[in-house]
This record gives C-alpha cells, sequence and structure tokens, in this order.
C-alpha cells in the first residue's frame, strides 16, 4: 500500500485525502489498514486530487494495468 500511504503524505494526511474524495477519514483508514487496497472508483480522483504525484496504476495495477505511458511517449 505504499502509493496510498505516499498519497496521504503528498495531500496532508488522511483527513485531507478524505475531504477531497467527499468520504470520511475513516475510510481512508480502512483502505490503508484493513482493506489494503483503494476501490478503483477512486483512484482517478486520488490522481487528481494531488496532481498526478500518485497515479492511478501504482494505486491498482491490478485494475489499471500497468503505466504505459512512458514507453508510448519514447516512440514518439
Amino acid at each position: 500500500m505504499e502509493a496510498l500511504e505516499k498519497a496521504i503524505q503528498v495531500v496532508g494526511g488522511q483527513t485531507k485525502l478524505a475531504r477531497a474524495l467527499g468520504k470520511s477519514q475513516g475510510h481512508v483508514w480502512a483502505w490503508l489498514r484493513r482493506d489494503h487496497r483503494v476501490p478503483a472508483e477512486y483512484c482517478i480522483r486520488i490522481e487528481q486530487a494531488i496532481g498526478g504525484q500518485v497515479i492511478r496504476y501504482e494505486l491498482r495495477p491490478d485494475v489499471f494495468g500497468e503505466d504505459t505511458r512512458a514507453a508510448c511517449d519514447s516512440h514518439n
């Protein structure tokens, strides 16, 4: 859950991330400590809330796969 921990750090804490997502701090805590993953529907919102410092591919590679943007850019 390193990606979620980084997102929490970047935004300034669990409460701030929760507010940015319209959720309670308890939801963020549960993702971090109990569920061990962010629900997929929040990954893009987290990415946007922290300006892409953590991306959906890091938060849920099982859903979004690998980040292929760099590979595509190198072929241009």
